[in-house]
């Protein structure tokens, strides 16, 4: 796989991770997830999950196995947000590699292609799930109301990214 392939996720949703619905996941047979959890489910200083966020969490729940990955080192922050949705995770993953992830997949017995990693950042979310041959999904962040640096970190990939050839719109 080429590094622009390795950059190009499956699925562009082009808004935040709520409007990821089971729909959306039966059509592409999806039965896993791994999350991202900063400026994805949260913006990158808050600590406190939405009721939206919850509830959207154990809709999914039903039918679909959930781990949380995040390359935050702050185990305390991210086990925080964890419990507030009931979710096994992985603090410090370090995507894009892949050998955290490896142990979230390994836990939901499924096969690889059948478990999604979503994230709003694709030299991190996207790259590592390619490189394991996940299906993976970009989201908007969730920033808060004023601009972070991670916002233009992610708007800086965006461009190195198309610059280099890869394509972000859906592959499949």
């Amino acid at each position: 796989m080429s590094l622009i392939e390795l950059l190009e996720p499956d699925l562009v949703l082009g808004d935040s991770i709520l409007q990821l619905t089971p729909a959306i996941l039966q059509h592409y047979q999806l039965k896993g997830l791994v999350l991202d959890v900063d400026e994805t489910l949260v913006p990158i200083h808050t600590t406190q999950t939405s009721p939206e966020l919850q509830q959207w969490v154990g809709q999914l729940q039903k039918d679909t196995s959930i781990w949380l990955a995040s390359n935050n080192l702050s185990k305390s922050r991210i086990e925080k947000i964890a419990r507030a949705l009931n979710l096994p995770y992985i603090a410090g993953a370090g995507k894009p590699s892949r050998r955290k992830l490896r142990q979230a997949i390994a836990d939901m017995a499924l096969p690889v292609e059948q478990v999604a990693m979503v994230g709003d950042r694709l030299f991190t979310d996207v790259l590592a799930g390619n490189r394991l041959g996940m299906f993976t999904i970009l989201v908007e962040p969730m920033v808060d109301a004023g601009s972070s640096p991670r916002h233009l970190l992610r708007s800086f990939e965006v461009w190195i990214s198309k610059a280099l050839g890869a394509s972000l719109t859906s592959k499949t």
